[in-house]
């Protein structure tokens, strides 16, 4: 199954740097495109939604490099797979 687009909810934490975290994640292998949305800002933490794009991206690594950051995934908004996007 060739991953085309995912769209994560995140908590990260506020002394992570949304700027790194979003390089990172964009120099992953198969990625093409990442958009962070800052949803709301707490305390410690901010609520963001990632969306990632590209062609056959592995998952395991981008979640690896989320979780490195010290930022957690909460959920999987929505997955899109195949030879194009829908």
């Amino acid at each position: 199954m060739a991953l085309r687009r995912i769209v994560l909810d995140v908590l990260i934490p506020l002394q992570v740097s949304d700027i790194v975290l979003i390089e990172r994640l964009s120099k992953i292998k198969g990625v093409e495109a990442v958009d962070i949305v800052i949803k709301e800002i707490e305390r410690k933490v901010e609520t963001t939604s990632i969306t990632i794009e590209g062609k056959n991206f592995d998952f395991k690594k981008i979640k690896e490099v989320i979780e490195r950051a010290g930022a957690s995934i909460q959920n999987i908004d929505r997955i899109s797979a195949g030879k194009r996007l829908i």
